[in-house]
């Protein structure tokens, strides 16, 4: 019976690591654009790119105002069944991940966040043939 406890703790832990990964991907991506356009960079200006990017900001946002839990906080949860038990990694990425506060904090935080990714697609439009190059 201790396998697939293992195992889900192992998958749990895939999950928190994605999760990361998309955290990265908006926050990393927001200053990248920002550099890029001012250093020039054309690949910032491809189209695929940013819309990913402001949709990925945008379905948290969203998630926030509604009140609903991020899908991967979920499955992460499940797959842990109430055990809680993280790696030593995934304890580390989950205090990069997750925070203490009151849900209204992180919604003003991702609303506005959104907004000004929102911003620099219009400020700093993607190319239209989508290149980017």
């Amino acid at each position: 019976m201790a396998a697939p406890l293992a195992s889900s703790a192992a998958l749990a832990d895939v999950v928190l690591v994605v999760h990361f990964v998309f955290v990265l991907f908006v926050v990393a991506g927001f200053a990248l654009i920002l550099a890029g356009g001012a250093a020039g960079w054309r690949w910032v200006r491809n189209r695929t790119f940013r819309r990913l990017h402001l949709a990925a900001i945008a379905l948290v946002a969203l998630e926030s105002i509604f009140g609903l839990v991020c899908p991967l906080t979920l499955l992460e949860d499940a797959l842990r069944a109430g055990d809680g038990q993280r790696s030593f990694i995934a304890r580390w990425v989950a205090r990069l991940l997750y925070y203490d506060l009151p849900e209204w904090v992180f919604a003003t935080a991702y609303v506005i966040f959104a907004l000004a990714v929102a911003a620099t697609y219009r400020l700093l439009p993607p190319r239209r043939d989508g290149s980017g190059g």
